[in-house]
């Protein structure tokens, strides 16, 4: 296949504004991708970008659609009464319905086939709880984008994971937050990897089992990235990576911030590209 240039996009909620403005700076860059690979938040940043061109205007288009989400209250605020909900078998298929609306209003149609996004080459990543691995939407030129999409940003306790050939899939972070690895098993040579994985997340202490369940996530999930990070080192593959990081604390769910988020993005991924800044 030659070289490949994949950019890989990290899942974080509320916190992919960040990529927005990182997007903006690749873009302004040059940059070309033959791939895009995201997770969860990330996964919908490639496939709008995908749809609407790798370019700046289809950066703003992405841009435009985070601004509309700001007033739709996409993942409500009440974590622990739907947590609760989940546990009792109960869930509300309220924000679902929400998000799924949200994809086909900005041109995800029910009917778009991976095939039809041209260039670049996009796969989104669920997870597989049965076997533990990543799922990549995408392979399959015929796999409706839509249903890769949900099952990708399948994040409990607001969405149920979905039953799906035997086995339940739901958001990609639970196996591969930051997929360098399912892009390194679609061809890539080269890889810039955008990463909202925010230690300042959990830094802000509270105390007691939900200080312990922020820091056990976070441990997780950086492991994940190490361990990733190292397959494609031992390939031979180079990936610049590049972390963005949210200053003051945002949670995935508070999508207030995604103006803020998205200059601050912009101007990491400067500093990151002139070499100032490097994870």
């Amino acid at each position: 296949m030659g070289k490949q240039l994949a950019v890989v996009l990290s899942g974080g909620g509320s916190r992919g504004a960040l990529q927005v403005g990182a997007l903006l700076a690749l873009v302004e860059e040059g940059l070309q991708p033959d791939l895009l690979v995201g997770t969860s938040i990330g996964a919908v940043n490639a496939v709008t970008l995908a749809l609407h061109g790798f370019n700046q205007v289809g950066v703003a288009r992405l841009a435009q659609a985070w601004r509309e989400a700001v007033v739709l209250n996409l993942l409500p605020a009440n974590f622990f009464r739907l947590t609760l909900r989940a546990m009792l078998r109960q869930a509300d298929n309220t924000p679902a319905q929400r998000i799924r609306e949200f994809f086909i209003r900005h041109g995800i149609s029910e009917e778009l086939r991976f095939g039809d996004l041209h260039s670049p080459r996009v796969l989104v990543v669920s997870a597989d709880l049965n076997t533990g691995r990543p799922v990549l939407h995408g392979l399959d030129s015929q796999e409706k984008v839509l249903d890769g999409l949900l099952l990708s940003s399948c994040l409990p306790p607001w969405f149920s994971p979905v039953r799906r050939g035997g086995s339940y899939q739901m958001d990609g972070a639970v196996v591969s937050n930051l997929p360098v690895e399912p892009a390194l098993q679609a061809g890539a040579t080269e890889i810039v990897a955008l990463d909202v994985l925010d230690i300042g997340e959990f830094a802000a202490h509270t105390g007691g089992t939900g200080e312990f369940i922020d820091q056990m996530a976070y441990a997780m999930e950086r492991r994940e990235v190490e361990l990733e990070l190292e397959i494609a080192r031992q390939r031979g593959v180079s990936v610049r990576y590049i972390p963005l990081p949210a200053n003051p604390r945002v949670l995935i769910w508070d999508f207030q911030h995604s103006e803020a988020l998205m200059a601050e993005g912009d101007r990491l991924a400067r500093l990151a590209l002139a070499g100032q800044f490097s994870g």
